[in-house]
């Protein structure tokens, strides 16, 4: 509240209006207090849009617009659907099925972990939520390994299993358009700047530099962290076993899979049959009602949707706001007049490291989008960087960076409180792996994007 009070009696800069450096003193505040953890996100986005409406600074109509806007509501509609993979048990059934196949030997439990990830990430928008299905997988794999937690003797191969979810996590969120909330959002700014997302153009753009860092971030962190234990034969007999329990595919599971392969599908061909994603959502969440797979006290036990959908809507709609009234445009001019004179390709490498090595700050990658990705995508473009190309690893990196702290994402928590790494550990690690997926992200993914999608 000081920090807003102290922006707003500023005197307003050459170049914006009183309205926008008021609306900026709002925004500042808000995404201040949330990487500071000094409020919630939803404490702190209920303050500022009311702060913002009582004193004139938005319309109601302007404040209100984000809980209208259709990718808000895509968000929370597949978190509804989300919610039906994991009471039907569908998700613990995938998990089981991928360790039969790979789970061997201990890098082999490692790609089990990225496999089942990437498997059910498309059905949930949150690596939060996934982070609840991965760790429960990961943890028994390490113990039924023979490690745990405070035991010396095993530490390091609980520590690789419990960071596998980790990075596996903010590498699949990059692979699918809706395998994190901040994806469709980032595609919705993205728009104005003439670039356009959907969900087949983000997985064509996405597969070779996600595949790629699947493929060898298990290897390097199997490598860092050598693990006690290299082979675990009995994995797979014991994955077995517990898929024999479950017996058959029940009916509830197959309604599931059906509609959640429906869902995407549909959505892969969105750009092509002209359907609107988030009515593909609903239809989705209609079918789950009506065969009873998805229950209203299901979705009632889902309190956090709500929450989740009111802090989208409004740090959404102060971050367009602050678009509209010329704020970014202000301060993107300033950055690129910092980084004049430098070539294309200096710029936009300056912009994704910078991009990337901001994240210590903050503790949302949500937040980090709202604040940063715009104004770093209109300075890039100013300096000839190609908007496609700048845009998608903008994206990616807001994905593949939330592991560079515990506290990078929400959903390391579960993982780095497992009692298997240090926090010195879960630094070192992290700053690796994310300095190595960048590298991926920029050696493999900008030929691959420069091919695909272009240099529009």
């Amino acid at each position: 509240m000081a920090l807003a009070v102290a922006i707003w009696f500023s005197p307003v800069p050459e170049g914006l209006t009183a309205p926008a450096w008021h609306l900026f003193a709002v925004f500042a505040a808000t995404i201040v207090s949330v990487v500071t953890n000094v409020f919630p996100i939803l404490t702190a986005s209920v303050f500022a849009v009311a702060a913002a409406v009582l004193t004139g600074t938005l319309s109601p109509a302007k404040a209100y617009s984000g809980f209208a806007n259709g990718t808000i509501l895509l968000i929370v509609l597949a978190f509804l659907v989300a919610r039906a993979v994991v009471t039907c048990g569908l998700g613990q059934r995938i998990g089981y099925a991928v360790v039969s196949l790979c789970g061997r030997s201990t890098l082999g439990l490692s790609y089990s972990v990225f496999l089942v990830d990437g498997v059910i990430a498309p059905a949930f928008p949150s690596n939060t939520a996934r982070a609840g299905v991965l760790f429960p997988l990961a943890f028994s794999l390490a113990e039924a390994a023979g490690a745990r937690p405070g035991d010396p003797s095993r530490r390091r191969l609980g520590g690789f299993l419990m960071y596998s979810g980790i990075a596996s996590l903010s590498i699949s969120s990059a692979l699918w358009l809706t395998a994190m909330a901040a994806n469709p959002l980032g595609a919705e700014i993205a728009r104005p700047f003439g670039v356009e997302i959907g969900f087949g153009s983000w997985l064509l753009a996405s597969s070779l530099p996600t595949l790629v860092a699947i493929l060898l971030l298990p290897l390097l962190l199997y490598k860092l962290m050598s693990p006690e234990v290299t082979v675990t034969p009995e994995a797979p007999a014991a994955a077995k076993k517990e898929l024999a329990r479950l017996g058959p595919l029940s009916l509830q599971e197959k309604l599931v899979m059906g509609t959640f392969v429906g869902m995407v599908v549909l959505w892969g061909a969105s750009a092509t049959l002209g359907l609107d994603p988030t009515a593909v959502a609903f239809l989705g969440l209609g079918i789950l009602l009506l065969s009873g797979t998805l229950t209203l006290d299901d979705i009632a036990k889902q309190g956090d949707v709500l929450a989740i959908y009111l802090w989208f809507a409004v740090l959404f709609t102060l971050s367009s706001q602050l678009n509209e009234l010329g704020f970014m445009g202000f301060l993107g001019q300033n950055l690129a007049t910092a980084l004049g004179g430098l070539s294309p390709v200096t710029t936009g490498f300056t912009l994704v490291v910078a991009y990337v090595l901001l994240h210590y700050l903050f503790v949302s990658q949500t937040a980090h989008l709202l604040a940063l990705f715009g104004v770093f995508l209109d300075v890039g473009i100013r300096l000839g960087v190609p908007a496609t190309l700048l845009a998608f690893l903008l994206l990616f990196a807001t994905n593949f960076f939330s592991g560079i702290t515990p506290q990078g994402s929400s959903a390391n928590l579960l993982f780095a409180g497992s009692g298997f790494m240090t926090q010195g550990e879960l630094y070192r690690i992290g700053a690796i792996s994310t300095a190595f997926s960048l590298l991926v992200y920029l050696v493999v993914g900008v030929p691959w994007l420069m091919l695909v999608a272009g240099r529009g």
